[in-house]
């Protein structure tokens, strides 16, 4: 799909407007800056209105109304202009030298390589000031960018992008909270930076990011012909005496400086360079000026402040004061920029139509029983290890005691904890197999699968709704909550994607958008309920079984027992679906109440899975793809292995995450990510080739 950022700007127009309309709009822009500005200043907890402000302002304000404008009110507007300014930036000229609408801080993992390098700093004990922190922030923004740029090249796979920076972003974000569990003291703050916000303490972090954020902006300036010569395709651009690869690099690390002064200074704002330059871009379309990036940049920039700053007003406008202080502005932005990233999906040219899974050899049913026995062998070797092995090692006396009921209270004790989360990692491990297995099959998408596709996490916010407003719901209302969310975001995503035969960039694109704002909202809830409620909220997001009984494990295991029976029952429905649209239809096969079917099943098993054991990605991508590989693509093979393998992953992603560092515990969604992500990457790389 070759979607290129400068696309619609190199389009000449049927009626050309005049220079001067440029400089008009850019005008319009100052001045709707300067009101958002204006409005922002006034707005607080304390009682200092626009009389005060101005009196503040004029020097003849009481000293405390004088103290709550100079110190918070005056730096947070400076900073919302800052950073909102060169992120803007940063996403136009990332967008330009790509060649790529989707490309921005967020997309190419730049503020999670900052988050990862500042956890890494915080961990070691290093105290650094500002300046320096920024630095750091630099280098690791700058090597995630290097990574996903280099994975999914410069000028073509628009959503491959998307996907290596999303997956890398999963990767790096779970390490960096891995990092948090085992150092609190260390990283204490670290957690609350990451939501991003653009409240000051007096001016200081501004002015030192100024000098960084002025340095990177004049850079992209005097780099700006360059870049305009690269939008005519890298052949033009040498033959006009450009240096292509070098004005890549040097951009790419010009717009890496400009996000981490942002990320220094306010936490992550997320979607802010998607969004920005995607207002600008039909601008060019009216106004010649905007075509040239020396005219588009600074209107990229104004839009961007614009758009943090009228995050920040509305955000007070609609929420109480009281609350409005504790609710980050890169939730909000983070909102917007879900639902930008949704509608750009939907308006995009899709031209990678899903398509059968990889060709695969058929091993012998020789081959596929010993594969299945050392998967059980080892899943019940695995499964005795999560037993014994604890904060408090058993023997197999012991669990035979327990099980007779002859076991001491301390034994008895150590096993009803032990059991049920041994129960729920298996049980949440192989529904999210078999989903997964289920979605790849319906929709023909190798990179489909729950939580990629914003199922799982709509499933999670689901859940923390109830948890958040019912502290007190049980097992069955906690599994209701997350189906229903689950099934919600199942609807749009899949609606959305429906259209052509859910394409493969289209689908994962609208899924990954929803997942973005499910996890804006839950952060937006657990942000404004009371600590005990969020310390509950945060243990589902991390995919933890801590504190599961027996009775929790109920619904997963029926989901599980209908999804197999319901599986291998249509084995042969699922062989067909899964390798073209014509094939099934010849045979008499009605394909839409089949998938319906499928999918239905599908959010049942996932959303189970979170409310059993929170939320876990990637099992749905790892456990099939394995089990393909192994035993080839029919189901009646296939699902079984993925059932087992997904049953093994998150078991030992439990096991390791509780054993250690216990009596500390790490969290199995977290475990599985970091095992997800390089294999994510590796798919997205054999899939380039």
């Amino acid at each position: 799909m070759a979607v290129t950022a400068t696309e619609s700007a190199a389009r000449p127009s049927t009626a050309p407007t005049p220079r001067s309309g440029a400089a008009a709009v850019t005008a319009g822009l100052v001045l709707l800056v300067a009101v958002l500005a204006v409005v922002d200043i006034t707005q607080g907890t304390a009682a200092v209105g626009p009389s005060e402000v101005w009196r503040a302002l004029t020097g003849q304000a009481d000293p405390d109304d004088a103290s709550v404008v100079i110190a918070s009110r005056l730096p947070r507007m400076t900073a919302g202009l800052l950073v909102g300014a060169v992120l803007g930036t940063a996403g136009a000229v990332l967008q330009a030298v790509s060649r790529n609408v989707l490309a921005s801080p967020d997309t190419l993992a730049v503020n999670a390589g900052s988050y990862l390098a500042l956890g890494l700093a915080g961990a070691t004990g290093l105290s650094l000031p500002m300046i320096a922190s920024s630095g750091v922030a630099f280098l690791g923004g700058l090597a995630a960018a290097a990574v996903v740029l280099g994975l999914s090249g410069l000028g073509t796979g628009t959503v491959r992008l998307v996907l290596a920076g999303t997956a890398l972003m999963l990767g790096l974000n779970s390490m960096t909270e891995g990092l948090l569990l085992l150092f609190p003291e260390q990283t204490e703050g670290l957690y609350q930076w990451n939501q991003g916000s653009i409240g000051q303490n007096g001016f200081d972090g501004v002015l030192q990011m100024l000098p960084v954020a002025l340095i990177g902006l004049a850079g992209l300036l005097l780099t700006a012909r360059r870049v305009d010569a690269l939008a005519l395709g890298d052949d033009a651009a040498r033959g006009l005496g450009v240096p292509v690869r070098a004005t890549r690099v040097t951009v790419v690390v010009l717009a890496a400086l400009l996000s981490a002064a942002a990320v220094t200074l306010a936490g992550p704002i997320g979607f802010v360079g998607l969004c920005a330059p995607a207002l600008v871009r039909p601008l060019a379309r009216r106004f010649r000026g905007y075509a040239r990036s020396r005219a588009a940049l600074p209107a990229a920039a104004l839009t961007g402040a614009a758009l943090v700053l009228g995050s920040d007003v509305l955000l007070r406008s609609l929420v109480a004061d009281d609350l409005s202080v504790a609710v980050p502005t890169g939730v909000v932005t983070s909102l917007v920029g879900a639902v930008f990233l949704v509608v750009m999906a939907i308006r995009m040219r899709d031209t990678a139509s899903a398509g059968a899974p990889d060709r695969l050899r058929t091993p012998s049913r020789t081959v596929f029983l010993v594969t299945l026995t050392v998967l059980g062998a080892a899943l019940v070797g695995l499964v005795i290890a999560a037993v014994l092995v604890g904060d408090s090692k058993l023997l197999l006396g012991d669990v035979v005691n327990w099980a007779q009921g002859r076991a001491g209270r301390a034994v008895t004790f150590v096993l009803d904890t032990r059991v049920p989360r041994v129960l729920a990692a298996l049980g949440a491990g192989a529904a999210l197999a078999l989903a997964g297995t289920l979605v790849q099959a319906v929709t023909r998408n190798p990179l489909a699968e729950p939580s990629v596709l914003g199922v799982t996490g709509g499933g999670a916010l689901g859940a923390v709704i109830l948890v958040t407003t019912a502290p007190v719901a049980g097992t069955w209302g906690i599994a209701g909550a997350a189906f229903a969310g689950s099934a919600i975001t199942a609807v749009v995503v899949f609606g959305l994607a429906a259209r052509g035969g859910f394409r493969q960039n289209r689908l994962v694109l609208v899924g990954i958008g929803v997942a973005s704002g499910t996890a804006a909202l839950i952060s937006l809830l657990i942000v404004l309920t009371d600590p005990f409620n969020a310390t509950k909220a945060l243990t589902w997001l991390s995919g933890s079984t801590y504190g599961r009984t027996m009775p929790d494990v109920v619904p997963v295991a029926l989901a599980l027992a209908v999804g197999i029976g319901v599986a291998f029952a249509r084995r042969t429905e699922l062989d067909l679906i899964s390798l073209d649209e014509d094939t099934p239809r010849l045979l008499g096969l009605r394909l839409a109440p089949g998938r319906l079917g499928f999918l239905v099943l599908s959010v049942v098993l996932s959303s189970t899975a979170v409310a059993c054991a929170g939320t876990i990605g990637f099992v749905g991508l790892v456990a099939p793809h394995a089990a393909r590989a192994l035993v080839g693509r029919r189901h009646v093979r296939v699902i079984p292995v993925a059932i087992l393998l997904g049953a093994l992953l998150v078991c030992a992603a439990d096991l390791i995450g509780r054993t250690v560092i216990a009596p500390s515990q790490l969290g199995a969604g977290l475990m599985t990510a970091v095992i997800g992500t390089p294999y994510f990457l590796y798919l997205l790389v054999r899939s380039r080739r």
